[in-house]
């Protein structure tokens, strides 16, 4: 069932000074708005979106009532209560007769990368989709900052994926705020992230709202600060009120004017942007991975430190390696592949050989392990010639002082 945000009541106080009309009545309704914020005002007169193809098929397909699904992937914003209901809610009103499934799929901490290899899991399990909301500008500004290349390949990856499985899908990508995207705008600069994902909205002609510009434009412009009102990366109820107005904005462009006929589906571009796309991506199973020395299977691993954890990683089956010296190995076609681990406490240092090859270094360290055991997706091997591989895993000694440990804890592979 549709949960419906709560919304606060006006107190007496201000509902006298409404009476008297010392505030306006639109303010009072929502005390949680700031006085200066008008969806409808837009900074310089212009909008954030772009609406290139726009959204024909969801439109034909909604009108039509009956049974309809739309998806919604991305990482905490999208998991946490918000302006995902909003958007939920504004589908409903907009077409009663339409039953809608709506797939929460957002998980905290999770990018494009991992989105392109659980797609399949997370997004298309109970069958087609018809819309697509998706969103990665955050994490993978925070988690990948140096790796564009995959920013591009993770987000083609769950497009062309999205799009092979359903040609008829429409796509809205959603690019959302950070302190170091509104720095960047007002440096001249598109942050990365939304530059790469940019990149790929055009090539397969799918709308995209850049919220991160819009809340930058709003902010200069005066109508709220970020500090008080918007208030964090994870936003406020007012923050997430304002995504969803913008939202509305785009479905209202988009679906303006009388419908027509039911138009061919999209036309998938006869190659990807890089070959290496990820759009081939699946969670490989834990069984095809031989264990060496010192890994063992742990039916429901839990965090025995008392150190937080993420829902699906936590409580299922993990494939555990402890101490230096502990490896593994496994097999796989593709030109890419990796690990789906937590990086928590003690999580390890590795050293990877492909094929045969030399071992090289990789750390599983991150900035936010010393209080979080991290939902984690690490690429081994990349950009690989399509066909056989061969990958080994051992875990090294830490140097003395360094942060970290000797764990290892993998709950599925990335194979592509």
């Amino acid at each position: 069932m549709l949960r419906t945000l709560p919304r606060r009541l006006p107190p007496a106080w201000l509902l006298t000074f409404v009476a008297l009309g010392l505030v306006p009545a639109a303010r009072a309704a929502d005390p949680g708005r700031p006085p200066g914020y008008d969806p409808a005002r837009l900074p310089g007169g212009t909008e954030f979106f772009v609406l290139r193809q726009g959204l024909p098929q969801a439109r034909a397909r909604f009108e039509t009532g009956g049974p309809a699904r739309v998806a919604f992937l991305g990482g905490s914003i999208t998991a946490m209560s918000g302006w995902r209901e909003r958007v939920m809610a504004d589908l409903r009103r907009r077409f009663p007769r339409t039953e809608f499934d709506f797939v929460a799929a957002g998980i905290g901490s999770l990018g494009s990368v991992p989105h392109a290899f659980r797609f399949g899991r997370d997004v298309l399990a109970r069958g087609p989709v018809d819309l697509l909301f998706v969103e990665a500008a955050v994490n993978d500004a925070t988690n990948i900052p140096d790796q564009p290349a995959r920013m591009l390949r993770g987000m083609e990856g769950v497009v062309r994926q999205a799009r092979l499985a359903n040609p008829r899908l429409d796509i809205v990508h959603l690019h959302f705020a950070m302190p170091e995207h509104l720095a960047d705008y007002r440096a001249g600069r598109v942050p990365v992230a939304i530059r790469e994902h940019e990149r790929v909205a055009a090539a397969y002609g799918n709308p995209s709202l850049d919220l991160a510009r819009e809340v930058t434009a709003r902010i200069d412009a005066g109508q709220f600060s970020w500090e008080k009102d918007f208030r964090n990366l994870h936003p406020s109820p007012f923050g997430h009120e304002v995504y969803a107005d913008a939202i509305a904005r785009l479905l209202d462009a988009a679906w303006a004017g009388p419908s027509g006929p039911v138009p061919p589906p999209a036309v998938l571009p006869p190659e990807p942007l890089d070959p290496a796309s990820y759009f081939r991506g699946r969670l490989g199973n834990l069984a095809t991975i031989r264990p060496g020395r010192g890994v063992t299977l742990d039916p429901a691993w839990r965090a025995a430190d008392g150190k937080a954890t993420r829902p699906g990683f936590v409580g299922v089956p993990a494939l555990v390696a402890a101490g230096a010296g502990a490896e593994l190995e496994f097999e796989f076609n593709g030109t890419a592949a990796g690990l789906f681990l937590t990086a928590g406490p003690d999580t390890a240092r590795l050293e990877v050989s492909v094929d045969g090859g030399p071992f090289a270094p990789v750390d599983t360290w991150t900035r936010w392990s010393a209080t979080l055991h991290l939902p984690w997706a690490l690429i081994l091997a990349d950009g690989l010639p399509d066909g056989p591989h061969r990958c080994r895993v051992r875990v090294v000694a830490r140097p003395a002082g360094e942060p970290g440990g000797e764990a290892l804890r993998i709950f599925h592979l990335l194979l592509n």
